[in-house]
């Protein structure tokens, strides 16, 4: 495997998707393996709601993690959920080049990550912690904070 440093684009083939259905575990267990699982290491983990067999409510847990990270994501889905198996697939991963750009707001300083395919401008998020904190630090609504960082954005962009 190539190595690439993490900003730059490049297709990521040592990845895996693990899945496991659950039907007899709470919000709360969920919840706490949602976080062991990210602590070590997942790159996304994620629910979605399932009918099983004899027609029960249940939930599919998956997660994407690197290939060298796998046993430790199935010892924790075995020793942490009422699952008896674990299925996963090789995975290949698109990433996209990610920029960090700072931008001055009324609140002081944010960050808004860029993503660029083949070289181009194609995506754009605020930093979601930042925002939040702002928000909180400054009692106001998160959809303002991210409305200001829009703002300024098409702002800057006028500029050029």
């Amino acid at each position: 495997m190539v190595s690439h440093p993490h900003k730059d684009e490049h297709i990521d083939d040592e990845m895996v998707k693990l899945e496991v259905n659950l039907d007899d575990v709470s919000g709360e267990w969920l919840g706490y393996v949602m976080d062991l699982l990210f602590e070590a290491g997942a790159n996304d983990v994620f629910y979605s709601p399932i009918y099983m067999k004899k027609n029960r409510p249940g939930v599919l847990l998956q997660l994407l993690s690197s290939r060298d990270k796998m046993p430790k994501m199935k010892e924790i889905l075995f020793k942490e959920t009422t699952t008896l198996g674990v299925r996963y697939y090789p995975l290949s991963v698109h990433r996209l080049e990610r920029k960090f750009k700072r931008i001055e707001t009324e609140w002081g300083p944010l960050t808004v990550k860029e993503g660029y395919y083949e070289g181009q401008l194609v995506q754009r998020a605020p930093e979601y912690e930042e925002c939040k904190e702002i928000a909180k630090l400054h009692q106001i609504p998160l959809k303002r904070v991210y409305e200001q960082v829009w703002k300024k954005v098409d702002q800057d962009e006028q500029k050029y």
